[in-house]
């Protein structure tokens, strides 16, 4: 099941956005896969490499340092919303908390068995965090609450809703939508969306 809106809409347009996106005053709801309704107390993720696994909760992700980013955001869809601003934790300093290094990418899954993949340098030098906060509330499930990754600098669709495992991986696994046809990286600056791009 994918949520309506895949079609596209009328959208106006704005400077120093990617090519082919327009942008949107509201926040489109797309999703692969039903909604997941998680109470704050019941959401998990684990970080993990080869060797080491760790479990945050909650409680234990708003003891790290917390991070605000206002960012804009690409979906593959060719909307675009500008501005937003987020808080959580910088996947970095999340990654450094759980002592884990080895490998060269990252396959990220969520609540509801959607997976998607990056380099984890894309995680770690940028403005990738694992938020817990939209617009100084809380994150509303229909956009991954009560926590999702964001990773504002690829489509939106790398930016995994109800995030629930971060694993560091020696190769590149495709996610949910790689597997399905869309490009392997997902840079809204070159056009990345389907393969071949």
């Amino acid at each position: 099941m994918v949520t309506p809106g895949f079609q596209g809409r009328p959208r106006r347009e704005a400077a120093n956005l990617p090519p082919g996106q327009q942008v949107v005053d509201d926040f489109p709801i797309l999703t692969a896969g039903p909604t997941i309704y998680l109470e704050p107390e019941e959401w998990e993720l684990t970080v993990r490499d080869g060797a080491v696994s760790k479990r945050y909760t909650w409680e234990s992700i708003h003891q790290l340092s917390q991070t605000n980013v206002t960012v804009d955001i690409h979906c593959v869809t060719h909307w675009s919303k500008l501005g937003t601003n987020w808080s959580g934790v910088a996947v970095g300093d999340l990654l450094d908390d759980a002592g884990v290094s080895g490998g060269e990418y990252a396959s990220i899954s969520s609540y509801g068995d959607y997976s998607t993949n990056m380099p984890v340098e894309d995680l770690v030098n940028h403005d990738a965090i694992v938020a817990t906060s939209y617009e100084n509330g809380p994150i509303e499930a229909e956009h991954g609450g009560p926590v999702r990754l964001l990773v504002p600098h690829l489509y939106l669709w790398k930016s995994a809703k109800w995030v629930r495992e971060i694993r560091l991986t020696a190769e590149d696994e495709p996610g949910f939508w790689e597997r399905l046809g869309y490009h392997i990286y997902g840079d809204p600056w070159q056009e990345q969306r389907y393969f071949g791009d």
